[in-house]
């Protein structure tokens, strides 16, 4: 079927009382996560991931997908109104987003912000109905070489864009493949790294290791330096409705955000936050009054709120067409598509149809019942912020116990858990981002598999590998990302 034509279909799957339900419980919470500092979309799709098991694959991906780009939205509202960021990618929009709210447009800035991500959440879905299903069947002249080359130039890229320094990247990218290793080798069932312990045979489980660097970590950190809000700007209904100048002004923020979200999406890394900086930046720079920026410019708000959610649908395109995550989030949907017995890539358009068209459907779905319920209920959101600290912390480790141990009903588990959330927090310590690290966990498997597979296929010739053409390409890309930043250094000193 057509692009347009699986749309339709996807849009009778999506449509369906139980996946309608499963999207709603998704980007409410993803709304009430996005409201929450601290925990984000990684933490609560890892929180969330064990309940998933019983439902039908496409139920409950749809679920976690909502969770994914609703957090987005609820990171704004928080943003505008108290100047704290709920999510990493809202952080651009409290810069003007409360100044705005200190001059009694609040409800404007909510709207502006809303509509924003409305657009290009349906900007989005249309991106991956024609460039998802174009990959896709370009990805079916890949093989083994191909892919193998694909996951080490995501995780080269990875290592340049996560914001910190590249050798710390590196040394996460290298704790996540070596933790892949830990388990029965797939082809000859040699065990690895068991240390005799039967239950380690099955290797180290990604959810209790997500659990743990996410919920647990940031829970100690709460622990130690407490939740602070400041005073919450209340919003009437009457006042959510932006003047023409207010319309004017954010219209064409919106549509650049839109585009240079989803571009952003495309490169692996964390799209959501640099898409918010790159649009901010991009309509300072062709504002014709640019010292309005950082005053309450209603293009401060609309043009990264539009980008941040551009960005998600982005990050999907890689993980439905190729089967390669991009980001924390996105690996967390491919662990999920692998437990529900999934392989997502090029065949996945193809072999379970309900799922891909489904989940692109459901996106559209999802972004207009957010765009609902935001503008209405955003004080009830805002009230959550008032609840005590230590309850929310409570019910977030009792979520990441019940969670880790329901996945084999092991101890193991909850050590891991445990563990991870130790080691989570020593990184919030040193500013370490663990996502390289969490990319790296789920990549790790099929980069070693493709790698023997393509060495079976050339008789373990290295050279035959690397010299493909697409496979060269993939890599010098990767080595290009890595190696441009300083030999533009190494240049400026010499002249």
């Amino acid at each position: 079927m057509g692009p347009f034509e699986g749309l339709a279909f996807g849009f009778g799957v999506a449509l369906t009382p139980v996946n309608v339900l499963a999207c709603f419980v998704g980007v409410l919470i993803g709304t009430i996560v996005g409201v929450l500092p601290g925990i984000g979309p990684v933490g609560a799709m890892a929180l969330l991931l064990p309940s998933t098991f019983a439902l039908n694959p496409a139920t409950g991906l749809i679920m976690l997908a909502g969770i994914y780009y609703g957090s987005m939205y609820g990171g704004s509202t928080t943003s505008i109104l108290v100047n704290v960021p709920g999510e990493a990618a809202s952080v651009v929009t409290a810069i003007d987003g409360y100044q705005m709210a200190k001059r009694g447009r609040a409800g404007a800035a909510l709207t502006v912000s809303a509509v924003g991500s409305f657009v290009a959440g349906s900007v989005g879905v249309l991106g991956i109905v024609l460039l998802g299903t174009w990959l896709a069947e370009q990805a079916l002249r890949f093989g083994p070489p191909e892919y193998f080359a694909l996951t080490v130039a995501g995780l080269m890229v990875l290592s340049r864009l996560s914001g910190g320094s590249v050798l710390q990247s590196f040394l996460m990218v290298g704790i996540g493949l070596a933790i892949g290793t830990v388990g029965m080798e797939p082809i000859s069932g040699f065990r690895r790294f068991t240390f005799g312990s039967v239950q380690l045979s099955q290797g180290i489980e990604l959810v209790p290791v997500i659990m743990g660097l996410y919920g647990v970590a940031e829970i100690l950190v709460l622990a130690e330096q407490g939740m602070k809000t400041g005073a919450v700007s209340k919003v009437a209904l009457r006042e959510l409705l932006p003047t023409r100048s207010e319309w004017r002004l954010s219209s064409w923020p919106i549509a650049r955000g839109s585009v240079v979200g989803f571009v952003t999406g495309l490169v692996p890394g964390p799209a959501a936050v640099l898409s918010t900086f790159i649009s901010y930046a991009l309509e300072r720079r062709i504002s014709k009054t640019p010292e309005r920026f950082g005053t309450g410019a209603v293009e401060g708000v609309a043009g990264p709120e539009a980008a941040n959610n551009g960005a998600t649908a982005g990050a999907m395109v890689p993980l439905l067409s190729l089967g390669i995550p991009f980001s924390p989030a996105t690996a967390i949907l491919l662990g999920a598509f692998v437990i529900h017995g999934l392989q997502p890539g090029p065949l996945l358009v193809s072999q379970r149809p309900e799922v891909f068209w489904g989940i692109v459907a459901s996106m559209y779905v999802g972004n207009l019942m957010l765009l609902v319920l935001n503008l209405p209920l955003v004080g009830v959101f805002v009230s959550i912020l008032r609840a005590p600290q230590h309850l929310l912390a409570t019910m977030v480790l009792l979520l990441c116990l019940v969670g880790a141990y329901s996945l084999n009903n092991s101890q193991l588990d909850l050590w891991v858990l445990v563990g991870f959330g130790v080691f989570g927090w020593a990184l919030r310590k040193l500013a370490i981002d663990p996502s390289p690290l969490i990319v790296a966990l789920v990549l790790g498997p099929l980069m070693e598999k493709t790698l023997r597979q393509a060495l079976f296929m050339t008789r373990g010739s290295v050279l035959d590998i690397v010299t493909r053409p697409l496979t060269l390409a993939l890599l010098l890309v990767g080595a290009l990302v890595l190696a441009a930043p300083p030999l533009a250094r190494a240049l400026r000193r010499s002249q």
